[in-house]
């Protein structure tokens, strides 16, 4: 009884379709079936069958043959299109060779006439359900096994040999480590990688080993393909079939060679330096001196707090010591970088050295007296006998005057950047102070809408080039006193394609900028703009931002073809054009900053007259 309930038990884990036209038969084996398998589907044609087969996960098919639309073989060939190992069972009330036969050919083992033997189609269920079950545990030992074998091949270094040592396999951290490619390896002998500075005694023990069907590991030097050499510690295990025999051997590696390069390296440092203890105190001290005099240090506790600082950082930064140590590191904050932005930096390089890891980056501080200096810092983290972080040492060199050359340069190729700009305007009778103030206008916005440091000075340098396309514009189109006409248009709306044919190839952040202004500038944010009819946050905010100080601008400037507007006209412009022609959120931060716009423009009048 026990061993029945064990046997019915593996029912449970089937899906099975069943198929027949005839309801009564249906309905009698529903009955039977359901509550004894995990899950009965029920079809009354071999089309419907199909179906569900293609529907429905199904592990075990009972068919008739003898049905409307498509018959019980016709489906079962359909099936065995989709799956060739499909399970199915034939049940006929006519014992016909032709039908047999074709059964055969589908390697249908199981054909049942009518009425059925219940018993014996339990007995054949649960034989299927038994194959079921053991071909899912192949599958998952496969699969599990290529696992094994995926997680093997990307952190080892694996090769395969036949019985005599030649080489029948190897991955790809061979290839790279050894500098061969598989191609030039396969078949050949595993002594073409082998070192003249490993011993033969080394070898002879590994052969003797592993044809003693025994584990081998050792460490050994190999050549690579350019002469060089590296150390892994290797693993090779015989691979014995069913009847005790060597079928191959398989090694596993890991590179060692930079390991096993430090010992020797400390090795010869404390056989040449270190002869006892008080030499290397004193070789220890001098290292520590030499870099305390040489570099800046400072070092941090785990607060953020400054626990010590040498007397490089204290004449770099202008603090004295008691007036740093025991401080938050904050007091050393770059005060031009916004407090979020900063908190952000700090807690990313604090987190990166909490979770052990060393850094190199250029810092920026700030002076007791204000000033700015700059520092290329290594910075690591101090570890307890535990292995704990307890504290960080930076050690930086004042790179100051490097950063002032380049910001020299940096800042030539902005001017140049900026009268470049200025061609565009002063061949449409504009002045200069145009793009100063577009300029400005925009760094106020980029700044306003959160953009970060980088972009906002970005920004502030590529706007200038907004109208550079203008230089491709005929005088007679550009400086015409009246309103264009439909081609006169068409012909001025393309400098902007214009302007970005020019810069769009550039490699330089403040050209691809200016390309991306002068192309977008133009467009608004209902779709309606030019030339590519953007709409909305498609438009680069680089382009939405320049809109709006170029139209402002433009309103409240004279023009070849146009007087100023007053500012009430313009105000109200920009208020009906508010989600049509402007983003918006740009035109609010407008409003709410319009007395910083007015600053500017006064400081830029084209009569060059200052802001008091």
């Amino acid at each position: 009884m026990l061993q029945m309930k064990k046997e019915l038990s593996f029912l449970n884990e089937l899906n099975v379709l069943y198929v027949e036209d005839d309801k009564y038969i249906q309905e009698e084996l529903e009955f039977f079936l359901s509550g004894k398998v995990k899950n009965l589907f029920i079809a009354s044609n071999g089309q419907e069958g199909l179906e569900t087969y293609k529907n429905n996960q199904i592990d075990l098919i009972i068919t008739d043959i003898q049905m409307p639309k498509m018959n019980g073989l016709e489906m079962s060939y359909a099936i065995r299109e989709i799956n060739k190992d499909a399970k199915i069972i034939i049940t006929t009330a006519f014992n016909d060779t032709e039908y047999l036969l074709e059964a055969i050919k589908l390697n249908l083992g199981n054909y049942l006439t009518k009425p059925l033997d219940l018993n014996y189609l339990i007995e054949i269920m649960i034989e299927s359900a038994k194959n079921l079950l053991l071909e899912k545990q192949n599958k998952q030992i496969i699969n599990t096994f290529e696992q094994y074998k995926s997680i093997v091949d990307e952190r080892s270094i694996v090769s395969k040999t036949d019985i005599n040592g030649v080489i029948t396999y190897v991955n790809k951290p061979f290839e790279e480590i050894s500098g061969y490619k598989i191609t030039e390896l396969l078949g050949r002998s595993h002594n073409i990688i082998r070192h003249e500075d490993t011993p033969r005694e080394i070898f002879e023990d590994m052969w003797n080993t592993i044809l003693d069907k025994k584990v081998w590991q050792g460490k050994i030097k190999n050549k690579k393909k350019n002469g060089d050499y590296y150390i892994v510690d290797t693993i090779i295990k015989p691979i014995v079939n069913i009847d005790g025999e060597i079928d191959e051997f398989i090694a596993l590696r890991n590179d060692i060679t930079e390991l096993e390069m430090s010992k020797e390296y400390f090795k010869n440092r404390n056989e040449k330096f270190t002869t006892n203890l008080r030499d290397s105190i004193r070789v220890a001290k001098t290292y520590k001196d030499i870099v305390n005099k040489s570099s800046m240090i400072i070092r941090i506790d785990l607060n953020r707090n400054i626990t010590f600082v040498n007397e490089a950082f204290c004449e770099v930064s202008g603090y004295s010591k008691e007036e740093l140590v025991g401080k938050p590191y904050s007091i050393l904050r770059n005060k031009n970088i916004r407090l979020e932005e900063y908190q952000q930096d700090i807690d990313e390089m604090f987190n990166s050295m909490s979770e052990k890891k060393v850094l190199q980056r250029k810092i920026v501080n700030q002076r007791k007296d204000g000033s700015l200096f700059y520092c290329k810092a290594v910075s690591y983290p101090l570890l307890d006998r535990d292995g704990n972080v307890y504290e960080f040492m930076g050690v930086r060199h004042d790179i100051t005057d490097i950063e002032k050359l380049h910001k020299e340069i940096e800042d030539t190729q902005r001017e140049l950047i900026y009268r470049l700009g200025e061609v565009g305007e002063t061949r449409s009778k504009e002045t200069g102070n145009h793009v100063k103030r577009v300029a400005t206008y925009s760094k106020i916005l980029a700044h306003k809408y959160g953009l970060s440091h980088k972009e906002e000075n970005c920004l502030f340098a590529a706007s200038p080039m907004h109208d550079i396309g203008k230089v491709g514009i005929p005088d007679e189109v550009l400086n015409k006193p009246g309103k264009l006409d439909e081609n006169e248009w068409e012909i001025m709306k393309t400098h902007s394609e214009i302007g970005y044919e020019i810069l769009k190839n550039s490699s330089r952040p403040i050209l691809q900028a200016a390309a991306i202004v002068s192309y977008t500038h133009h467009e608004k944010w209902d779709g309606s703009g030019y030339p590519l009819g953007l709409k909305g946050e498609d438009i680069h905010i680089y382009g939405r931002i320049t809109a709006i100080a170029d139209v402002f601008d433009a309103l409240g400037s004279d023009r070849v073809y146009k007087k100023a507007w007053p500012l009430e006209k313009i105000l109200n412009l920009f208020k009906e054009q508010s989600g049509k022609h402007f983003d918006p959120s740009l035109v609010k931060i407008f409003f709410d900053n319009l007395d910083e716009f007015l600053c500017v423009k006064e400081k830029y009048k084209d009569e060059f007259e200052s802001c008091e």
